[in-house]
């Protein structure tokens, strides 16, 4: 190529070039004025016509660690006192149940006694524990006192202390008394707080409360795990705000049960162990010290009496059916004058006195039994001792609901059956031959013993299936709480429970207290479980309620786990085929079989899926049994003279 012509092609190519080799130049956006945010630095709500005042604080504790708490004032509140709820399913949406500008509303829902507190004037105040949703510090499942379990100096005892110490301080509407109830865990916190109480607590109202986990509450039954609770194990300690859920795999829980083996490896495969508290369960699932030591019952009976205490249970409660009963039995004694230590008894699920108690599943109770305790028990106590100058209230030391004639009973103890003159007497009730129940003790000619095989690979459902999950919606069909009072006839059917009956009553048979189970049974494996159910047996036709007919209405059944027959705390094997002394308290009945009615008595060695099946063979941990560890066992109930068997009832006889 010529090179002038050359140097005129790179000279023409130049700009080019020197274009594509340096940095694009991007024109300055064009300036627009800005468009001013319609959202403010802070919003100041008018609430000058609400007819409450809400305030939101966080409250020091001793230790630096504040706890969120929310305050309802009622508008132009004086002197008013206080009532006191500490919870760790979140105080915001606890008093946030709807956007009204009225109290009773934004109150409207589990935990608050609506009536009580709007009708009567009170401050409301609902605190998260430490740990849980808004407040600080680390979360404990029902944190122990400070002692062998808990080594820090703080606990529910001195939280609850110092949260009254700062309110009544820092409230200058209250008259300085404060009042603390609640129902379940918020049930087991005022029992804390019943431990060096503040002294402006002035009255406490657990209700439904959590109080020994092994024995017969949320965990354990007798040593049976309680295995549909580990969803709220899961959800309570896997998050502080609850937000990680539990998932189901089955529509039905007894397949999804079924289909992990165990209790222990369904928790596995969930990840559960990443939790504190279940690898607490599984480090003891004995009564050693670990629940020994977090008993309530036990705690307060240690404890010196220093405030007015209303305990309340509900007969059919499905959660915490032991530990209302247990509290009251254990610090009655101490109530030498009879005017501290008070029992409410209701026939109601788990919570129910505080919704519409006038009915339970197909049970009826012909008036509104929730309403009449919240108004004319629960209100007049608590105005007793937090209201200046309110008249002294007519309560009885117990006020117990009696099934069956649905009638309110003015008692002075628990048990005791009648306001005055009558008695209480432990009377066994025989398992005999031919699949009968009767007063009379067996007779040398019957059959020794009656028998069923036990297949933990089929083990009888503890409600008709399919079972759904505990927290399962209530407006998409929640029937979680009714369970106890479910028709019985589905296992009474089956070929592995047994059924013993009396004959048609020509009286009425009344109990008040606790059912004792007294079992002779054997077992060809080397561990089983027995569930021992006391049922009323209504009539084959009602005229008043048809759908009655026939019904077997649970009125008290409970598991216990065999392995714990001789110590609750170190288990044995048992000795195959050989006929052993089971005793077993059930929970407290206060009932009365009606005439033309029947008593039945219904035993089986599953409970599923509510509780894990026992393999029947006797292994180191239940929660880690291996398929191989299930195997069919034959079980016998032994009603000989020299072998009887029995349900002894609390029997009321009156003068």
């Amino acid at each position: 190529m010529n090179p002038f012509r050359r140097l005129r092609s790179l000279l023409l190519f130049a700009p080019l070039l020197l274009a594509l080799s340096s940095p694009a130049q991007t024109p300055p956006p064009p300036q627009y004025p800005a468009l001013p945010s319609e959202t403010p630095d802070k919003f100041t709500p008018v609430t000058d016509s609400f007819d409450y005042v809400k305030r939101d604080v966080m409250i020091p504790m001793r230790d630096g660690v504040k706890l969120h708490t929310v305050i309802l004032l009622p508008k132009g509140a004086h002197s008013a006192p206080i009532l006191l709820t500490r919870t760790p399913y979140n105080a915001t949406d606890l008093t946030s149940h709807s956007d009204s500008s009225h109290l009773g509303p934004i109150l409207q829902g589990y935990d608050n006694a609506v009536e009580v507190i709007v009708e009567g004037g009170y401050i409301r105040v609902v605190q998260d524990i430490r740990g849980k949703y808004a407040s600080e510090g680390d979360y404990v499942m029902t944190r122990p006192l400070h002692g062998p379990l808990n080594p820090t100096p703080v606990d529910h005892s001195t939280d609850t202390y110092d949260t009254i110490d700062w309110l009544v301080k820092n409230i200058p509407e209250s008259n300085g008394k404060v009042g603390i109830l609640g129902i379940s865990y918020d049930g087991f916190l005022p029992l804390m707080a019943l431990v060096n109480p503040h002294p402006a607590l002035k009255v406490a109202v657990p209700m439904n409360s959590m109080v020994d986990g092994w024995m017969g509450d949320d965990w354990f039954h007798n040593g049976a795990f309680r295995q549909q609770n580990l969803p709220y194990v899961y959800e309570q300690e896997a998050t502080r705000k609850n937000d990680e859920k539990w998932w189901t795999s089955h529509f039905d829980d007894y397949d999804m049960y079924m289909q992990a083996g165990s209790a222990g490896e369904l928790a596995r495969r969930r990840g559960l162990e990443q939790v504190g508290f279940w690898r607490k369960i599984l480090e003891h699932p004995s009564y050693d010290s670990f629940w020994q030591q977090q008993a309530m019952d036990k705690i307060l009976a240690a404890q010196p009496l220093k405030v007015p205490v209303m305990m309340v249970h509900g007969l059919w409660d499905q959660e915490d059916i032991y530990g209302p009963t247990a509290v009251y039995k254990a610090i009655k004694p101490k109530d030498t004058a009879n005017n501290m230590v008070y029992l409410v008894i209701g026939p109601w699920y788990h919570g129910q006195e505080i919704g519409d108690g006038s009915s339970l599943g197909a049970i009826k109770f012909n008036s509104d039994t929730g309403l009449y305790f919240r108004r004319e028990i629960l209100r007049p106590f608590l105005d007793q001792y937090l209201k200046d100058g309110a008249p002294k209230a007519d309560i009885a030391p117990v006020t117990a609901f009696e099934t069956g004639t649905n009638t309110w009973r003015r008692l002075p103890s628990w048990p005791a059956g009648c306001s005055s003159g009558c008695t209480v007497k432990s009377t066994p009730l025989y398992l005999a031959a031919g699949l009968k129940a009767s007063f009379s003790a067996p007779k040398p000619a019957d059959t020794p013993f009656d028998e069923y095989i036990s297949d933990p690979a089929k083990p009888v459902p503890f409600r008709a299936r399919p079972t759904r999950p505990v927290g399962y919606d209530e407006v998409k069909g929640l029937t979680w709480p009714r369970w106890l009072v479910d028709d019985q006839r589905e296992a009474s059917g089956r070929p592995d429970v047994i059924s013993f009956v009396t004959d048609s009553l020509t009286a009425p048979v009344k109990i008040s207290g606790q059912p004792i189970a007294n079992l002779i049974a054997s077992t060809s494996g080397t561990d089983s479980d027995w569930v021992v159910k006391l049922i009323d047996l209504y009539p084959d036709e009602v005229a008043a309620q048809p759908e009655m007919g026939g019904y077997q209405l649970m009125i008290s059944a409970d598991i216990f786990r065999g392995r714990y027959r001789e110590s609750l705390e170190f288990p044995k094997p048992l000795e195959a085929d050989k006929p052993l002394a089971y005793r077993f308290a059930l929970p407290n009945a206060n009932h009365v079989f009606l005439p033309g009615h029947r008593i039945m008595v219904q035993i089986q060695s599953t409970w599923f899926p509510l509780y894990d099946r026992n393999p029947q063979t006797f292994v180191k941990s239940i929660f880690w049994a291996q398929p191989s560890d299930y195997k069919k066992a034959t079980q016998r109930i032994y009603h000989s003279p020299t072998n009887p068997s029995s349900i002894n009832l609390p029997l009321v006889t009156t003068p």
